[in-house]
Parts: C-alpha cells; structure tokens; sequence
C-alpha cells in the first residue's frame, strides 16, 4: 500500500506542478493589455538547473551566500569550496567569471544581498561556446532587471541579529533604478551591507581561536544600453568594495609554554569591471552576432597586528588585471530536422602579483587564446549537440623562494588543448526528457590558492600558504538524467578530474621552536573521481483529500498549493590509495499556504556525517540546518514582507578530521548561524503602473527560449 501511495503521489506531483500559474496580473488601459508572467521556482534544462530568487522569500532574505545553502544539492564549504551534484563550481556573475574564490568569494557573496538577485542558474553541462576554464560546472548569479519604458524604482531591506554569546546585527539595504525610452534604457543597482559574527574554533587541540569579525561591503551596478536600428549596444560598469575588521583571541603553548595571543585582522578589497557588448542582429532573428570586450581590476590588501606586541605580522597584498575579447556567432542551419551552428574565438590576458610588506613576492602571467564550433540538431523527438573547443594556454611567471632568496621561475604551463562536448536528448512529452551529456574541461588553480601569502590568519601554532606551482586539472564528466516538469527528476553524474587541486591539512613539529604546528596548504591529487546520484520530487498535500477527477482538471495554481519538495542525493568521492565512504545529503523544503494569503516555508538540509569529503572525514554533518519563513504580499503585491529564522536550533557547525597525512589533523568550528530578522522588498510607485518586463540590462541572452545551449 505504501509503495502504491509513494507512486501515485510522484503522479499527482507531476500533474499539479507541470502547471504554469495562470495570467492573473491583467491590467488595461486605453493602449494595449499587459499580462505579468510569474517566474516558476525551479526549472529543470537538460544543461541547467534555474532557481528563482525574486519570487522565493526563503532565499531572498538574507545575503546570496545564506541563500545559496539552502538550494537542493548545493554543498558550500569553507575547507572545500563549493561543490553542486558532486561537481566543483566556477562562479560567475551575470555571466561573467568572478575570477575570485576561497575566503574573497565568500566575503563578496556574504557582501551581496540576496534580493538584488532575480535568478541563479546552475550549469552543470556548460557548453563549447562556454570558456573550458568552466570546469566541472557554473554557477552564474543573474541580477535585476529593467523595464520597458517609465521609472521603476525597487528598495530592498533586511535587518537580522544573532544571540550565540551576544547580540550582533546584520543589515543590507539596496536600491534598483531602471528606465527606457525610444532610444536607449539604463539600470542602477546599489546597496550596502553590514554583518557582525562570531566563529569559534579549535585546531587539533593545539590552537584556539575566537574571531569576532565586522565586515562591510558596498556595491553599485550600472548599465546603459542603446538601440540602433536593429542592434543594440551596451555599457557596464560594476563596483564592489568589501572590508572587514576581526577581533582574534587565540590561545595554545608554544616553546612549551603557554599563551594567548590577542590580534587585529583588517582586509579590504575592491573590484572594478567594464564591458563594452555590440550585439549584430539580421532580419532572422535567430542569426546573433556578438562582440565583447571586458577589463576587470581586482585589489586586495590584508593585515594582521599583533595587539600584544604592538607589531604589524602580515602586511599582504595583491592586484588582478584582466582584459579580454570574444565573439560570438550563431545561425540557423538545416541538419536534420533543425539545427544551428555556432562558432567564435576569445582572447584573455590576466596578470596577477603579490607583495608581502611592499615586496614583490609572486608575478604570474596567463594568456589565452580559444576558439570553439558546436552543431545542435534535431530529429522528431531527439535533440542532439555535438562541439569541441580548442584552448592555447600560456602560463609562466616567477616567484620568490625563502630557501634560496632569489626569484625561480613557476612550473608553466604551455599547451593547446581541445574540448569536445556531446549530449543527446529524448523529449518524451513536453518538459519531460531523458538526457546523456559528456565534456572536457579544466580548471586554472584559482589566484586565491596560488598566493604564496598568508591571507587568513597567523599563530605560533597555525600556518596557511597558497602553491604558485600548482597545475591545471582535467575533468571528464559524464551525466545521465531524467526530468519531469522542473520538479521531478533522478540522475547519475560522475567527474573524473586529473590533477585535481585539493586543500590539506597536516601538523608537523618546528624543530626550532620545538612546536607543533597546523600547516593548511594545496597540492594537486593525480585523479579523483566523484560519483553522484541524486533524486528530487515534490508531494502535494492536496492529493490527500483531492478526488483525482479535480486534480486532472489542470487548472491548480503551484504558487497556491501547500506541499513539501524532498530531494536526496549520494556523493562518493574517489582518492588515490585511500579507501573512501560516501555519505548523503537531504534537502525538505515545505511550503503550506496559511489564511489571509500569507506562505510558510520550512526548509531542512542535512549531510550525514563519516564521509569522505575530499581529504576530509566529517565528524559531524557539513550540513544541519532548519530554517523558517513566513512572507505575505501587501499593496496589490508592491510589498513583500518576510520573518525569517536561520538554523533555529542552532545545529549548524563543522568538525572533521583530515587524512590527507598521519597524525590526523581533527579541526572544529561553530559559527553564530542561528539568527532571526525580516526583509522587505518595496515597488515604489512610479508613472510605470504597465510597464513590462524585458531581460536583464546587465547581460542579454542570445537564446532565451529554453534550447540546450546556453550562452553566457
């Protein structure tokens, strides 16, 4: 009987929530009739999972890092970064690497409010017209929006606070502006953020630390865009500041004698990025011809005094420059039943250098030269793509050596490459499909692993350095999937990555201190393989007491209906010479739909503990959180009110042990994540009651229609 009611709700699943919201939002006047169209929740493409941020107040009321841990399957870590359905995640923004990662991503997305993000689109079979720097996957964070004539103005707000020890705040404030007229449309975004924390840890018994950080960060986004005739041309400009102050207490023995150490931690950064994009259209408007020129300029500098000693330890800092240009083409071609053709080039140029006390300690050097050719085909109910990539790498650099006292040349890495990639389809019915999916990739050690200094944080009993030599590595992926409607699916993927980059952890004795000491540091792995399988589908709690005859009348609102998502997943990770478990990870996510129109969403993630999660063995779950939300829309939906409360039982923490060498290295931490606040997301009323809704200023699809190949 259970095995009959488990089926039948899996059915009745993918009846109610294959439903799109019917067009509710009509609004009249003399000129024409504007129909609104509500975003879906999650959408399921054979290359990409879509989560929409704009509509779901559990995600959007809080910064894009608390968000982003709620999604199904998304594992974020600080000792492994971030990993989705067992593959590691390049991070872009509106298209667009950040070229950022470890403790400087984690900053910026906790410096970024969650409601100034519309969507977040994860790519786990990236494309040949993607960079093959891609990975293993993309995690691409989509912001606002614009509108088609008139002002629209949008103010977005959250306040929340904590009480582990006691009681510390956290806000971020944002505005959105948009307009367009006859000749050209213009976007600004910017906000601020404020957050007080606290993080306690232990390192192996040996150091104990107690960080009470105050971080700050600002933002602006801007955008013009003109229409000439039938192209269009667009202009961006991003600013993003973020610094931060922490109050560190550690304690432990060194020299066989005891002390506590009292230190100031002071990081700032700043990033500033230009795009220039000419976009060719020709009368078929399925032919697309792109230009796109970027520069980035990343600066960071970070400190730590010795508060005890009156003395400055590390005095670290570094640039980024980034230039480069791209092109892209696409055109319909007859290959079978239908098909097209796409095909471009990129040129990119980074330089990277680090400076320890003013003195130049790292200067790396990349260049890139890449050019791409994909086919997609159809035939009756089969889609097929078919692409390689073909990537010329040029890595060289010099770094300083404190052994030797002079600069050495890095290990460089000068090759070309080629990338192929391939996927096949079967639409049984709309929306419903079986895919197959391989491609090549690599992934650069990201800047953050290769600073050979110290931007974390230094003890008698603690050391962190980054590796200038590390090497790319190469993934294999492989994906098999079945999806029903966006909500329903099961899949199998397994990466194989050669020379993976992985963080260790091992403890050693200074033999001229006589002192114990935890070393973090990174190291290429010859291979890894990560298998994973996964599986989500929705219950209604309206099959329960529904007749069927109602349910199949196809006309059930999802955003009405109270249900609960279920998603589970089993992640193996392969290591050389080790004998590894895996372990699972469970998302519930509950939506019941109260009177008066107002919706409570209770989300639960858990990761059971004792698996191996690359050189790590949790001790306790990475994972183990319930959060709750009660929203209602006001004002004809202009005001959208949300309580929250994060990890209310105040189980989320980390403690693992590393066997990465001998002895084990046991680490512990616990952060204050419990925390209760509200948000509130505020339409100010402007001339523009009808305006629609077009795409993004910031970043315009060239295929928005729901294809297989998506373009960046």
């Amino acid at each position: 009987m259970k095995k009959h009611l488990l089926i039948f709700s899996i059915l009745c699943s993918v009846v109610v929530f294959s439903q799109e919201k019917p067009a509710e939002n009509k609004e009249k006047n003399i000129e024409e009739v504007t129909i609104t169209k509500v975003k879906k929740a999650v959408e399921q493409k054979a290359d990409r999972t879509i989560f929409d941020f704009s509509e779901q107040p559990n995600l959007n009321s809080g910064t894009v890092m608390e968000g982003m841990k709620k999604l199904p399957g998304l594992i974020v870590s600080d000792v492994a970064g971030m990993l989705y359905q067992g593959k590691q995640l390049d991070v872009y923004l509106d298209g667009r690497p950040l070229n950022i990662s470890s403790n400087e991503l984690n900053a910026f997305l906790e410096g970024l409010p969650a409601n100034s993000v519309d969507r977040i689109e994860i790519i786990t079979q990236p494309g040949a017209e993607f960079p093959a720097t891609s990975g293993g996957a993309i995690l691409n964070i989509i912001t606002g929006k614009n509108s088609n004539k008139y002002l629209t103005a949008t103010y977005s707000g959250n306040y929340n606070f904590t009480n582990y020890d006691k009681f510390r705040s956290r806000t971020n404030n944002s505005i959105s502006l948009n307009a367009r007229n006859n000749i050209f449309g213009w976007q600004i975004n910017a906000g601020q953020n404020y957050r007080e924390g606290l993080n306690t840890s232990n390192q192996d018994n040996l150091a104990f630390i107690n960080s009470d950080p105050v971080n700050r960060g600002y933002f602006l986004k801007t955008a013009l865009t003109f229409d000439l005739g039938k192209d269009r041309l667009l202009l961006n400009y991003d600013f993003y500041n973020n610094s931060g102050d922490t109050e560190n207490i550690s304690s432990g023995t060194s020299k066989g004698i005891p002390y506590i150490q009292n230190a100031l931690l002071q990081s700032e950064s700043y990033r500033n990025e230009g795009v220039i994009t000419y976009q060719k259209r020709f009368t078929d408007k399925a032919k697309k011809l792109d230009f796109k020129g970027t520069y980035t300029r990343g600066d960071s500098q970070f400190n730590q005094l010795d508060q005890n000693l009156s003395q400055t330890v590390l005095d670290n800092s570094s640039i980024t420059k980034i230039a480069n240009f791209r092109i892209d083409y696409s055109q319909p071609l007859k290959i079978l039943d239908d098909g097209k053709i796409s095909f471009g080039t990129l040129y990119d140029q980074q330089n990277f250098k680090t400076a320890g006390f003013n003195f130049l300690n790292l200067d790396y050097q990349k260049l890139n030269a890449a050019g791409y050719l994909e086919f997609q085909a159809t035939l009756k109910n089969i889609d097929l793509i078919l692409g390689t990539r073909g990537e010329n790498y040029d890595i060289s650099g010099t770094a300083y050596n404190g052994s030797t006292k002079r600069y050495e040349d890095l290990t460089g890495f000068k090759k070309f490459k080629l990338f192929p990639n391939a996927s096949l389809q079967y639409n049984f019915a709309k929306q419903v499909f079986f895919a197959l999916n391989y491609n090549k990739k690599i992934s650069l050690p990201s800047i953050s692993v290769l600073n050979p200094n110290n931007t974390t944080f230094q003890g008698p009993n603690s050391q962190s350095t980054g590796n200038p030599n590390l090497q790319p590595t190469i993934y294999d992926n492989y994906e098999v999937k079945l999806s029903a409607v966006d909500y329903v699916f099961i899949g199998y993927n397994l990466s194989v990555a050669k020379n993976q980059v992985v963080q260790k952890l091992s403890r050693i004795t200074d033999l001229k201190t006589n002192t114990d000491v935890v070393i973090n540091s990174q190291d290429n792995v010859s291979e890894l393989k990560i298998h994973n399988f996964n599986v989500g589908f929705p219950v209604p709690f309206l099959i329960f007491n529904t007749p069927f005859s109602e349910l199949m009348k196809f006309n059930i609102n999802p955003d009405n209906v109270s249900y609960v998502y279920i998603y589970a997943a089993y992640q193996l990770h392969e290591l050389p010479n080790i004998s590894t478990k895996g372990f699972w990870v469970f998302n519930f996510n509950s939506q019941i739909i109260l009177p008066k129109k107002i919706k409570f969403v209770a989300s639960y993630n858990y990761l059971t503990p004792n698996g191996n999660y690359y050189y790590f063995v949790g001790d306790k779950p990475f994972s183990n959180s319930l959060d709750l939300n009660l929203s209602r829309k006001f004002m004809n939906d202009r005001l959208s009110v949300s309580l929250f409360a994060n990890d209310i039982f105040n189980t989320q923490q980390t403690a693992l042990h590393s066997i990465s060498s001998l002895p084990f290295v046991y680490l512990s931490s616990k952060s204050d994540t419990r925390n209760f606040g509200f948000s509130l997301n505020y339409k100010i009323p402007t001339k523009n009651k009808n305006a629609k809704v077009d795409q993004n200023l910031l970043e315009k699809d060239k295929k928005d229609d729901g294809g297989l190949i998506p373009v960046q």
